[in-house]
């Protein structure tokens, strides 16, 4: 039933990000109920089971609503900060896309068709380990077990993974807010948006502004700079001199830039705020980079870095590949919170 309605939101995407519902919204609003109740009667047998109890806080990094948010940024950047305040996490993940669902532990050999694209990708930007499966659950139990050293678990995409304990919440909005603010098939919300968030939930807009209603904090993005493909393979970071020297080079002739991400254009838009002249190919999110998706005798092209874990070195031909990392600061108010919180967790667990 729930794949049903993400077939027919896919259809619908056109409608959701009216401030006003459609009038094609509000014929769906039968089905928006139904899905509302059976989400709530899911939600509601878990609340009534024992869930299963893992040794370590988790903080879920998810979304309200379909479609990318900017939640792979977020829990690259949590970790990261966790790691640098002594913790160390692992994350479980679902993998969209795998070519396999069984769980798996994720290591930089993986292919990305196994992994899939964003768990290798949080993988080899912060080392932590990363274990992937559709039960995050059995996912967490797995990691634990082959890393008894993590003390903490990242979850990503699992706020309606309702078997999972939720200690800790970060909510991602990006520029579309909650669209029409109606649930699926009507509009593009998983479940209701809250009036009040619930204790130990933030959210963090991955925009300029605020979108809801609810408060929370901005992140900061920007370009980290650019990296020769087979030398961000090898661990290289982007380099800002390098962006300068494709800035200069689009000067005569505007580069390729390819994104097959949830909204292409952000990757764009971006590029082009940091001075670059551009020739867009965007993609299907999560595409597919067996066949490459532009001309052999492309000079250049530029790729975000959800796209280059798809391209080990020496699958891309003549063509030199630039990889654009993405500078992703989360908001000093989350950080703030986050560190009595998580304190309070641990003390609580001490006191058991």
């Amino acid at each position: 039933m729930n794949s049903f309605f993400h077939r027919a939101a896919a259809t619908l995407q056109q409608h959701w990000w009216r401030p006003r519902p459609s009038w094609l919204a509000l014929a769906l609003l039968p089905l928006a109920g139904l899905y509302l109740l059976l989400a709530g009667l899911n939600r509601l047998s878990w609340q009534l089971r024992k869930r299963p109890a893992l040794p370590v806080p988790v903080v879920v990094v998810g979304n309200l609503i379909v479609g990318g948010a900017g939640k792979t940024p977020t829990t690259i950047a949590l970790v990261q900060w966790l790691q640098s305040q002594g913790w160390q996490p692992g994350i479980v993940s679902r993998g969209y896309g795998r070519a396999d669902p069984s769980l798996l532990l994720v290591t930089a050999q993986t292919p990305a068709r196994l992994a899939g694209d964003e768990p290798l990708l949080m993988h080899l930007r912060t080392g932590a380990p990363v274990a992937v499966g559709r039960d995050r659950v059995a996912a967490a139990q797995a990691l634990l077990a082959a890393h008894p050293s993590v003390d903490l678990i990242v979850s990503d995409d699992g706020l309606q993974h309702w078997r999972l304990q939720h200690d800790l919440s970060l909510i991602v909005f990006d520029g579309r807010g909650a669209g029409n603010r109606l649930p699926l098939p009507a509009g593009p919300l998983r479940q209701r948006l809250p009036r009040h968030l619930p204790p130990g939930s933030w959210v963090v807009y991955n925009a300029d502004a605020p979108t809801t209603p609810l408060p929370g904090g901005c992140a900061r993005r920007g370009p980290g700079g650019a990296v020769a493909l087979s030398d961000w393979w090898q661990g290289a970071a982007g380099s800002m001199a390098t962006l300068a020297h494709l800035r200069a080079k689009s000067e005569e002739n505007p580069l390729l830039a390819a994104a097959g991400i949830a909204s292409p254009s952000r990757f764009f838009d971006m590029l082009r705020a940091a001075g670059l002249r551009l020739r867009e190919l965007p993609l299907p999110d999560h595409a597919d980079l067996a066949a490459l998706p532009w001309p052999a005798n492309e000079p250049d092209v530029l790729l975000t870095e959800k796209d280059a874990v798809k391209l080990p070195p020496g699958s891309t031909g003549s063509t030199r590949v630039w990889v654009v990392t993405l500078d992703f600061e989360l908001p000093a108010m989350l950080t703030g919170a986050l560190r009595p919180a998580l304190a309070s967790l641990i003390a609580a667990e001490h006191d058991r």
